[in-house]
């Protein structure tokens, strides 16, 4: 049912979620997903609500929620994905879901203006939007340039692009976190000598991380402060000299 569903889809989406669900399942793309569902984890834990929508190529199952009542994941069809759809046709109603995760979705995408309106949509009101990208101005961004394999069809969009975006959607940018500072280097013996070099970078939050989360809400709108009519002063009444009239001049 799902083949046939896929039929008249995109041939250039399905391409680009199929190399990308592959450079993410293999050494380097897995050791990027377990420092991102570290962090992951850690803001998840403060949302509560009724629906989480979690969107991403990746194969591996994400973080739930655990006080949000259902977690779904949408997108192509991958292991795991409950609601098969293509990036501009997500079949939600407006303002369906409290948290939004875009995992990975602006990275890997035909149209990320369009993505990212779908995905503000269906964000009720005071929700929360959480998107993860890859950070162009980090060694992973410098590898994605002279890669031969999925990440080379990474957009990397930079955090402060994807900020202004979201401040045009009408979402207020709660919080930008970074991690991930070591290189994409397969060797897990290279990995473990930079550990060191991982915490103090994490911990300083500097901006060269391989990764980004920002957090942002969904204003409220239609609440605005009720203007006050301005009272303009009014002048004193002065009052006007009355002319005397002598009754016996005007006898006759």
């Amino acid at each position: 049912m799902t083949d046939k569903a896929f039929a008249q889809a995109d041939p250039e989406w399905l391409a680009l979620i199929g190399a990308a669900r592959d450079w993410l399942n293999g050494p380097i793309g897995q050791f990027l997903l377990e420092e991102e569902r570290r962090m992951l984890e850690d803001e998840l834990g403060r949302f509560f609500g009724g629906y989480l929508v979690h969107y991403g190529p990746s194969a591996q199952t994400p973080p739930p929620a655990p006080q949000v009542q259902r977690n779904v994941r949408l997108g192509a069809p991958l292991p795991g994905v409950e609601i098969v759809c293509e990036e501009q046709a997500w079949p939600l109603s407006e303002h369906a879901a409290d948290v939004v995760v875009l995992q990975h979705g602006l990275d890997f995408c035909l149209s990320p203006h369009g993505l990212l309106r779908e995905a503000a949509s269906s964000v009720r009101p005071g929700g929360h939007l959480l998107i993860i990208g890859i950070n162009p101005w980090s060694t992973w961004g410098l590898r994605h340039v002279f890669a031969h394999d999925g990440l080379n069809r990474a957009r990397c969009i930079s955090p402060s692009r994807v900020g202004d975006w979201l401040n045009l959607l009408g979402f207020a940018l709660e919080k930008r976190r970074f991690g991930c500072y070591r290189p994409p280097l397969a060797s897990s013996k290279w990995q473990g000598r930079l550990a060191g070099w991982e915490r103090k970078a994490g911990a300083w939050q500097l901006s060269g991380g391989g990764f980004y989360l920002l957090v942002a809400r969904k204003i409220v709108v239609g609440l605005r402060p009720v203007r006050q009519v301005r009272r303009e002063t009014m002048s004193k009444l002065v009052p006007m000299p009355l002319a005397k009239v002598n009754r016996r001049s005007c006898e006759p």
